[in-house]
């Protein structure tokens, strides 16, 4: 079983992941593009990440908007492994 993280690892995480915060048992983030274009590449990459890592983030897109929220349903909560991918995310 993948640990779930505590609040005291996540807060220090968090503070290494600007932009991300604490939404529940996940964390979440919202990215604003130019267009619908810039925003399905950007997803387009994530998913490729998503896929490598496979571990998949809950998502939505409406035009120039991609809402992701990362948790691991596994550990019931946040994990190290959603602390990565929100780094290769913004990386």
């Amino acid at each position: 079983m993948i640990p779930k993280l505590v609040d005291a690892e996540i807060e220090l995480a968090l503070q290494g992941l600007p932009g991300w915060n604490r939404d529940g048992d996940a964390i979440a983030r919202h990215y604003r593009f130019a267009d619908f274009a810039h925003a399905f590449a950007f997803m387009t990459r994530v998913a490729l990440l998503a896929e490598k890592a496979d571990h998949h983030p809950e998502w939505s897109n409406v035009y120039n908007r991609v809402d992701i929220r990362l948790t691991t349903h596994d550990a019931g909560g946040l994990s190290r492994r959603d602390i990565e991918l929100a780094h290769a995310i913004d990386g």
